[in-house]
């Protein structure tokens, strides 16, 4: 078999991408796309009907029951992140030249246990696995920042430094004045950092 790209009309020559928390990612244009907070909203119903079905006599027919309910529940959880991540995903192959990502460390990351429900439901690793595919598929280039890059920290206005804790929202660089949302922030500089601190996956 011989793969041919479908190669579409680009809309922009090069996007930055942040993925967040408290939003599923920030494109360097100020387009957010928000995170589907499946788990989060069954959370509660999931949580009860797994309370509910540890008493129950494993392989009786009650037990069979609950653990059908509980696979269904996981089902839907599933197919909901799954198509927010192929709209995202598809978004940002069909209609920019250049996609810049940071290598994110989702390992470590989710060793931080106040994330790692957040980070779960916003499967990054599969992001990254669609979005290298597509990218292909329409003709695209993805650009994977190091992880080292301080994306975050740095002001995309004068590329000053400082630390930004995580319960900080909004960027405000001490050195320039500049007052600006950290995910737009961030993938500002990640779609600036195309051509220098980067791995290419084209």
């Amino acid at each position: 078999y011989e793969f041919h790209a479908i190669t579409t009309p680009k809309t922009t020559d090069v996007i930055g991408v942040d993925l967040g928390v408290k939003t599923l990612a920030t494109l360097s244009d100020g387009k957010v796309f928000e995170g589907v907070k499946s788990y989060h909203k069954f959370e509660a119903k999931l949580s009860r009907l797994q309370y509910l079905n540890r008493h129950k006599e494993v392989g009786s027919a009650n037990w069979k029951k609950a653990q059908l309910k509980i696979a269904k529940l996981h089902g839907r959880i599933a197919n909901i992140r799954h198509d927010a991540l192929h709209k995202l995903t598809t978004y940002l192959a069909k209609n920019h030249g250049t996609v810049s990502i940071e290598d994110l460390n989702v390992s470590g990351m989710l060793a931080n246990h106040k994330l790692a429900k957040s980070i779960a439901d916003q499967a990054f690793y599969e992001f990254r696995r669609q979005l290298e595919y597509k990218c292909q598929w329409y003709g695209s280039e993805l650009v994977v920042v190091d992880r080292f890059f301080p994306s975050s920290k740095t002001c995309s206005n004068c590329g000053h430094v400082q630390d930004m804790p995580l319960n900080l929202r909004t960027y405000n660089c001490s050195d320039c004045g500049l007052s600006i949302d950290r995910d737009l922030n961030a993938s500002i500089n990640l779609r600036n950092a195309v051509g220098s601190t980067v791995n290419a996956c084209a």
